[in-house]
């Protein structure tokens, strides 16, 4: 196989990283690495996966290296994991050492997170040759394609930070994503499910899986840091989403989803939509959200959750003061 057709994504969230996670024992597969490895594969690419959920160092992603012999390493973290930000400080130093050792075996290393896109700087000279900047699937997509056929001036690829001339260039912004059913599904196939499975099962009774139907935020909140998405919310339509939900029951039979959206079903009609196909497609499963508490005043959206197996529903009240939430722009009322 050419090597610069062989890609191998891991990401830097090591479950032991956060004590509290680790004694809970409800790991989530690494969903945005997921859907970058599934389009470049969609693309030609040969893809594999070292999954770090259940590593103990960065050291043990060697015997992947050493097996796959990889053109591009790609280390690719899950911005719809909000866990992310409890340990941030051991992912970042994990990252550093990945990137050394696929650097050691001749690998061109390239990097999107949403620590490394406030911190792309320090990403570089640890050893990484690219960052993506924001939301990165294509932005990788059209890198490694310019890099496979020796391109050598990928400035006007947007999203991008490298080294040009011995100093740091970063390219243009890139426009954020809007057609999300555009995107393949998740390539679900290159996860090992059983450990979370059984992980959940020991301490929990039942397994539970993630799903993302949008992305972004439309709300202000001036401490929410939104270095990937922006402000524009863009929604998978129903039918996609229930398509993917068909694939993870008959694939591993879950019992539960977490929707990790940081708002879940906002557009008009989507819930509504949404729970209509649940009760066509016969599927039978209990999720969780996350919303706003001025979000759920609507009869018949909370009636669709409900019917469509909605038990448990995050609210971020961040506080009983109206002047901390007006100080926060946080757009509520207590």
């Amino acid at each position: 196989m050419e090597q610069r057709n062989n890609i191998l994504f891991t990401h830097s969230y090591f479950l032991r990283f956060d004590p509290k996670q680790w004694a809970m024992g409800q790991p989530y597969a690494p969903l945005g690495t997921l859907y970058a490895a599934a389009l470049m594969r969609q693309n030609g690419y040969h893809v594999s996966l070292f999954d770090n959920m259940f590593s103990h160092t960065p050291y043990q992603v060697i015997d992947a290296l050493d097996k796959e012999h990889p053109g591009f390493f790609v280390i690719y973290d899950d911005g719809f994991n909000y866990l992310t930000k409890m340990c941030l400080t051991n992912m970042r130093e994990a990252a550093f050492k990945m990137c050394k050792l696929a650097k050691e075996r001749g690998c061109t290393v390239i990097v999107s997170s949403s620590d490394s896109t406030d911190r792309f700087k320090e990403y570089l000279n640890e050893g990484a040759d690219f960052v993506l900047i924001g939301e990165a699937e294509h932005t990788l997509l059209e890198l490694v394609n310019a890099l496979k056929n020796n391109t050598e001036d990928v400035s006007t690829i947007p999203g991008l930070a490298y080294f040009k001339r011995n100093s740091v260039y970063k390219s243009p912004a890139r426009h954020v994503l809007k057609e999300l059913d555009t995107l393949p599904l998740p390539a679900w196939d290159l996860m090992n499910m059983e450990p979370y499975r059984q992980c959940w099962i020991k301490h929990t009774g039942y397994f539970s899986m993630n799903i993302g139907t949008t992305r972004g935020c439309p709300f202000k909140c001036n401490w929410c840091a939104k270095p990937i998405y922006g402000n524009r919310y863009n929604s998978r339509t129903p039918e996609n989403v229930i398509s993917e939900l068909k694939l993870l029951k008959e694939r591993f039979n879950m019992d539960h989803i977490w929707f990790c959206d940081d708002i879940f079903g906002l557009k008009p009609g989507w819930v509504t939509h949404f729970a209509e196909l649940v009760k066509q497609e016969n599927l039978s499963f209990r999720y969780k959200i996350q919303s706003r508490a001025d979000l759920l005043l609507d009869e018949e959206t909370v009636s669709a959750l409900a019917a469509s197996g909605c038990e448990n529903v995050w609210i971020g009240a961040e506080s009983g003061s109206q002047k901390i939430l007006d100080a926060m722009d946080k757009g509520t009322t207590v």
